[in-house]
């Protein structure tokens, strides 16, 4: 049984920077006892990232309470810890530990690290290291746990496979309890090797025959000698050639959480956040996320007025989010938003809803979630500056829609409007940026007119595109930085050197730098890790924070690492890929067909091609993830009513 690290670790806490974040006890944070049954199973869930991003990540939240409602299964917290606090471990000797008890993480069967982003690579490696489990799953111990990759970035997981014993894709609420039963019975059976080299292999192999679970080390990559990738194979009988995502199809039998963390630290996101519906079928060409997480699947009305309702009576948060990845396209969510705003009408609860597409705005809608909370800015993200970038994405938001729906937002009281663009599409040239300064100009002008001041604001943000797979874009080439950059030069410039409307117009944008990083992960294959270990034996922590990320050191790593291999940064990134080349990817199954996915990017370079509408509203087109998975949309109306509380 684990002693808790807590007394080594309290005398150290004054000389690090934040130390709140380390000591646990957050309201409806789980310490269960670590008992004497050899068949109990314990996670250690990671948000691989500082604290205060970390404990808001509804990913982990989920997992640590469908987990730890079993009693059978225990699951505590750890997040990356800042340098300083890593120096005063490794000069101490105390091992990463759990936020909850503070228990070696060693000592936990499962390791569960939730990636969000591939920037977040080297921070899972301190956390290994520190805990004292092997880098290499390779070198790995049956005393080590096994440790596991999901979230998003988990769908290729081929940059981290020398590091990862396995890798979930999809939905986790039901395959984490799936795993630990696997581990449950592994136990019980007294941890056989059976034909396996060893007892850590066979519950390996458990893992991977289940279909479940991909598990890289039971799987040989062939490379040609022009450096491509000649395929992926199993090397064990019985595991899959192709291993599938999970889809949780009952959102409403799963309303978590239902007991939401209460930070003791400030966190990037103050509020209690409820997922309305999961996955998107707008069909952008260039997001992962609306790819991967089909079919949409709605919870109904009632539902989320119940999880809100417990969220704020648990919590004490008064503000509540509305998630999803265009929230207001929910079928009744006219409904919903009114039936809200009665509810709390007169207390301090606010709601909003963070993610909202052009034409899918309206007034009404922003006025009853703005009813109790303050006006606040107002976000869209037309995402391509001119109509013709944004018809190759197929976001069919016209610069009429965006212009009418920023009119009718001023006209009724708002004074500030964000816009998110991304730089670097495929096919974009300098004119496509520079109509991102028009469109901003014309959305200043048309707010002064409709609302009579001139204190309106506009605030363009402006990301770097960066290709993911399971889309359109895998085969695209990314940007090279040196011209991403110039063209942000001159869209500032443009927008600066106008007397006008220049101050009404804010700008952000990240450099092209950490792009091409991101994109090296994003779309790698497992020789990539070497670039990945080297960056962080060079130093490297916490690449998502500008001011520890360094562009030099991770090009210095990968010139060594990748020397010999025939690859480079620029054979991963700035690279446009053919239809017969293997992904690193393609023995993970998203659900979506490779075909229909190749015949949408030849849609996007054809400027002759046909708009993809959303499948909720009209007839399949066939993008495979329904027949492939077994599923279906699941949307409303379902004709209820969330009905006023009886406030006390």
């Amino acid at each position: 049984m684990p002693e808790s690290l807590f007394a080594r670790l309290e005398p150290h806490l004054p000389t690090v920077q934040k130390p709140i974040q380390y000591v646990g006890g957050e309201l409806n944070s789980v310490q269960k006892p670590w008992g004497d049954d050899e068949r109990t199973v314990r996670w250690a869930l990671m948000y691989p990232d500082a604290y205060e991003v970390g404990l808001p990540n509804q990913g982990v939240q989920i997992l640590y309470e469908v987990l730890n409602e079993r009693d059978d299964v225990l699951a505590e917290r750890t997040y990356a810890v800042w340098p300083d606090l890593e120096e005063v471990m490794r000069r101490e000797g105390i091992p990463q530990f759990t936020v909850d008890s503070h228990r070696p993480v060693r000592a936990f069967d499962l390791l569960g690290i939730s990636f969000a982003t591939e920037l977040g690579y080297t921070n899972m490696l301190t956390a290994l290291d520190l805990a004292g489990i092997a880098l290499h799953a390779v070198d790995r111990t049956d005393d080590d746990p096994v440790v596991v990759a999901g979230g998003h970035s988990a769908f290729n997981p081929e940059p981290i496979a020398d590091f990862v014993d396995a890798a979930v894709l999809g939905d986790g609420e039901e395959v984490v309890l799936a795993i630990s039963e696997v581990v449950r019975e592994w136990k019980a059976d007294g941890r056989p090797s059976a034909d396996m080299p060893s007892a850590r292999d066979e519950l390996l192999r458990r893992l991977a025959v289940s279909g479940n679970v991909y598990v890289p080390k039971f799987y040989d990559v062939g490379y040609a000698a022009d450096g491509s990738l000649t395929g992926v194979r199993p090397n064990v009988p019985g595991v899959p050639a192709r291993v599938r995502k999970h889809t949780l199809m009952d959102l409403d039998a799963w309303p978590y959480p239902r007991s939401p963390l209460v930070p003791l630290a400030e966190t990037v996101h103050e509020r209690f956040s409820v997922e309305i519906f999961r996955g998107c079928t707008r069909g952008c060409r260039f997001c992962q996320a609306g790819m991967i997480t089909r079919p949409v699947r709605e919870r109904s009305i009632t539902t989320i007025g119940d999880m809100v309702e417990n969220g704020i009576r648990r919590s004490g948060f008064d503000e509540v989010g509305l998630l999803s990845l265009s929230s207001a396209d929910h079928t009744e969510i006219g409904d919903l938003a009114t039936g809200l705003a009665d509810r709390y009408d007169g207390t301090n609860v606010s709601l909003s809803l963070p993610s909202t597409r052009v034409d899918a705005f309206n007034i009404t809608l922003a006025n009853e979630f703005s009813r109790n909370g303050r006006r606040s800015g107002l976000t869209f993200a037309p995402e391509g500056g001119s109509e013709r970038m944004r018809k190759v994405i197929n976001k069919m938001v016209t610069e009429e829609d965006l212009i009418r729906t920023v009119a009718a937002a001023y006209s009724h009281g708002w004074r500030q409007v964000k816009l998110y663009f991304m730089c670097g599409l495929p096919t974009e040239t300098d004119e496509d940026v520079l109509e991102i300064a028009d469109l901003a100009k014309k959305v200043i002008a048309k707010g002064r007119e409709v609302s009579g001041h001139n204190d309106i604001r506009c605030t363009v943000s402006i990301g770097g595109f960066v290709p993911k797979p399971h889309t359109p874009f895998q085969w695209a080439a990314q940007l090279d930085h040196e011209t991403t950059d110039e063209r942000l030069r001159k869209l500032r410039e443009e927008v600066r050197t106008d007397k006008r409307y220049g101050r009404a117009i804010g700008f952000r944008y990240h450099d092209g730098k950490p792009g091409i990083v991101e994109g090296l992960l994003s779309r790698g294959d497992r020789r990539v890790g070497r670039v990945i270990e080297q960056v962080w034996r060079d130093g490297g922590r916490f690449d998502g924070w500008s001011e520890h990320f360094s562009y030099e050191r991770w090009m210095t790593a990968a010139e060594s690492a990748l020397a010999g291999t025939g690859v480079d940064v620029d054979w991963y990134t700035t690279r446009e890929r053919t239809y017969d080349e293997i992904l690193p990817w393609d023995h993970l199954d998203s659900g979506l067909d490779k075909d229909w996915l190749w015949e949408d990017w030849e849609d996007a370079l054809d400027p002759d091609s046909v708009d993809v509408e959303d499948c909720r509203w009209t007839p399949c087109y066939d993008c495979g993830v329904c027949p492939e998975m077994g599923t279906d949309i699941q949307i409303g109306p379902t004709g209820q009513k969330l009905l006023p509380l009886n406030v006390v």
